[in-house]
């Protein structure tokens, strides 16, 4: 397996861990922050667009996001799907502004968000192990096919499992900040 296959496989276990830390950035921690709304989808113009797509999003105050949409038609559309969405917070309006006050997490809630983030975690690093597998196939054939020497092979299957080790333990770091976040009053 040449360096660019290398390059190729770290560059995938990279992404699986940018995926990660995206994904945690939509979880609800009980600060506002305008990527809760990443996943929330308004119907403009018979188009499924994202509310930043289409409004202002601001955080004057730790527990509050403020949607100013360019057009205050809007307004309605966007509370309505706001209400549909899994956030579990209710919008207030004045007609051109909409305010999200983002309730303090009860400890129950903390700790099914934990939850979340442990299976997510598992999910990446399984990601993870799969994209090593599949090098160590890839090695392997070569070493059948006869391109590489068996030492060739040995060298790069530790390579393999040192460029794994590195994206689990980014994972594993992750996580465990993001719990910490989660969990702190």
């Amino acid at each position: 397996m040449d360096k660019s296959a290398l390059q190729q496989l770290e560059e995938k276990m990279k992404k699986t861990v940018d995926l990660l830390v995206k994904e945690y950035s939509t979880l609800r921690a009980g600060r506002a922050t305008p990527a809760l709304l990443e996943k929330v989808f308004v119907d403009y113009y018979g188009t499924p667009t994202p509310v930043n797509q289409v409004a202002t999003i601001s955080v004057p105050e730790p527990r509050l996001l403020v949607i100013q949409p360019w057009d205050k038609s809007l307004v309605p559309l966007i509370e309505k799907a706001i209400l549909k969405s899994d956030l579990g917070i209710t919008p207030n309006s004045d007609g051109s502004i909409i305010r999200l006050a983002i309730p303090s997490l009860t400890q129950e809630k903390r700790k099914d968000l934990v939850k979340v983030i442990h299976k997510k975690a598992e999910e990446a690093r399984v990601a993870v192990r799969n994209l090593r597998r599949d090098g160590n196939e890839h090695v392997k054939a070569e070493e059948k096919a006869g391109k590489t020497s068996e030492d060739e092979v040995k060298r790069t299957l530790d390579e393999i499992q040192k460029i794994t080790d590195k994206y689990i333990k980014k994972i594993d770091q992750i996580a465990e900040a993001k719990e910490k976040e989660i969990m702190e009053l």
